[in-house]
């Protein structure tokens, strides 16, 4: 078995299947690499989706990710719906533990153990996008010495996640689709010189690779803010970016969010939490209309009277619930 010399990861989300075919379609065959590729799609979707769209446009042997499958040269790896893909030396790891920015696979994870892995020999490289999953990633990549690569986001259909890592490091190379292939073959050339990644990367690499459970690796990397987790519960560590702007959130259990992220995920899990209050409300009214009723036709007046008017006081808290609902649409 030939060990690749270098490792291209590849996120994208929206719009990310034309624009991952004109990627695969520019892979030269002599090229001494591995790929992986991570693209967010619904868990619902066919496993081998991605696999079966880009095989027709590169000689490359296109194949889902599986779990301790040794990494071969010449290959494109896909991750499958609703598992983490990581790399580790010589196979690939998938990962079942939190989701990651909202996703999993997430890129962030993809990219960081790449950089925890193989450091100076990785190129990542971000296309088309929503949001800002990936730039945690790239950054990773970058402090530990890889190459990053961004797909020009005036020609991306969704610039999101380009313009995400644009603004908060600096990339190596801004270039459009058409010049990838020729521009990762070029910087494969040439081997750099192997450095550990920094600590921190590595701590979250386990993190993610192991599911651990442990306070002190968090204390680790990241500060207590004053912020709870939205899907656990549990309380958020913000990491400081590059520049020491904290920029992004990981709990003890290893859910991670970009600011971005957690807005939307805290925006959901308001508007679930008020429509489950809005439905306990509606039922217990429905209840006290019926306790009403029932009293009125067994002649107990006094008891109807009081059931009738807890229900009109709960009404008042129902349509104040509806109203509160439907202008919360506008700022979640």
């Amino acid at each position: 078995m030939s060990t690749p010399k270098f490792i291209i990861v590849v996120g994208t989300s929206a719009g990310g299947l034309n624009a991952l075919i004109e990627f695969v379609s520019q892979l030269k065959a002599e090229m001494d690499a591995a790929v992986f590729i991570v693209m967010h799609l619904s868990r619902a979707s066919i496993s081998d989706f991605l696999v079966h769209r880009l095989q027709p446009f590169t000689t490359l042997p296109c194949a889902l990710a599986k779990e301790g499958a040794a990494v071969k040269k010449g290959h494109v790896y896909i991750a499958a719906p609703n598992a983490h893909l990581l790399v580790k030396k010589n196979k690939m790891i998938l990962g079942h533990g939190p989701e990651e920015n909202r996703w999993r696979p997430s890129i962030d994870v993809l990219f960081r153990s790449a950089a925890a892995a193989f450091s100076t020999r990785v190129i990542g490289v971000v296309l088309t996008g929503s949001l800002d999953d990936g730039t945690t990633g790239m950054i990773a990549i970058k402090r530990s010495g890889g190459t990053c690569i961004v797909q020009d986001p005036n020609e991306a259909e969704y610039p999101d996640m380009p313009l995400s890592v644009l603004n908060n490091m600096e990339v190596d190379h801004c270039v459009s689709l058409g010049q990838m292939g020729e521009l990762i073959f070029q910087v494969t050339q040439t081997l750099p010189e192997e450095i550990p990644a920094p600590q921190d990367i590595l701590i979250e690499s386990q993190i993610a690779e192991r599911v651990v459970v442990d306070y002190e690796n968090v204390k680790q990397i990241g500060e207590k803010s004053i912020y709870a987790c939205p899907d656990c519960g549990g309380g958020l560590w913000g990491i400081e970016s590059e520049k020491g702007i904290t920029n992004r959130y990981r709990c003890h259990i290893g859910h991670s969010y970009s600011e971005k992220d957690l807005v939307v995920k805290q925006g959901e899990v308001l508007e679930s939490t008020l429509w489950v209050a809005l439905r306990i409300m509606e039922e217990r009214g429905t209840l006290l209309k019926k306790m009403e009723t029932d009293n009125s036709k067994r002649g107990y007046s006094k008891m109807a009277t009081s059931y009738r008017e807890k229900f009109e006081n709960i009404q008042l808290h129902v349509d104040q619930m509806k109203a509160v609902l439907y202008a919360s649409q506008k700022i979640i």
